[in-house]
């Protein structure tokens, strides 16, 4: 898996009106979580995050602070903007060599699903799998082939195999499916068309005469 820098900032001013200024100034406030120290409250610059949040793949990342600390880390967790759907605030968990981390992989769906061919509709209910394992074996994503999927199957987490990976989902947890087209029910033959209501009006009309 490619490791990635990020370069951040120590933030000391934990104000509200100091979050508004980062973020005006195209940076994002967050929080390194790490086993044996305190939280560290940090801001990164927006365009550095967006390419981690907004990507089909799991980094490792370096992150290197101006206080000349580093930190191997993944990103755990982030929020959007209602509005603008900006990232707003992330979460990095620190890792450790040799200890097992519970993170969240992407999926890849690979193919055309047999069934869509036929007329079905492609449902996907899950965008990325939880698993368990160790900081050098986290897969970048999960490829899964979809190509066999028929009208009316799906797959399901038991399914599944990731290799040094215990997938933390429900076995019979649904990740894709097909499902029948949708049928519009046409109008028998014969059948009258409804009518339209009648219209009455608010009082009497005059006539010419008065």
């Amino acid at each position: 898996m490619e490791k990635i820098a990020l370069n951040g900032n120590v933030r000391q001013n934990l104000s509200k009106s100091s979050k508004t200024q980062l973020r005006n100034s195209a940076r994002v406030p967050g929080v390194l979580y790490a086993k044996g120290i305190e939280p560290i409250t940090v801001d990164v610059a927006a365009s550095a995050i967006n390419s981690l949040v907004f990507t089909t793949k799991t980094h490792l990342i370096n992150l290197v602070l101006d206080n000349q600390k580093e930190f191997d880390c993944v990103l755990k967790d982030y929020q959007f903007d209602p509005v603008t759907d900006k990232v707003i605030h992330f979460d990095l968990l620190g890792i450790v060599a040799g200890q097992k981390i519970e993170i969240d992989i992407p999926i890849q769906f690979l193919g055309t699903p047999t069934g869509v061919r036929e007329g079905g509709q492609l449902q996907e209910f899950m965008h990325k799998l939880t698993i368990l394992c160790l900081p050098n074996q986290i897969p970048e994503h999960i490829e899964i082939n979809i190509g066999n999927l028929k009208i009316g199957s799906s797959i399901h987490v038991a399914d599944l195999k990731i290799e040094n990976a215990e997938i933390l989902h429900a076995e019979d947890s649904v990740i894709v499916g097909v499902v029948p087209p949708k049928v519009v029910k046409e109008a028998e033959p014969g059948a009258e068309a409804p009518k339209e209501p009648e219209i009455i009006g608010k009082g009497k009309e005059k006539s010419e005469e008065e």
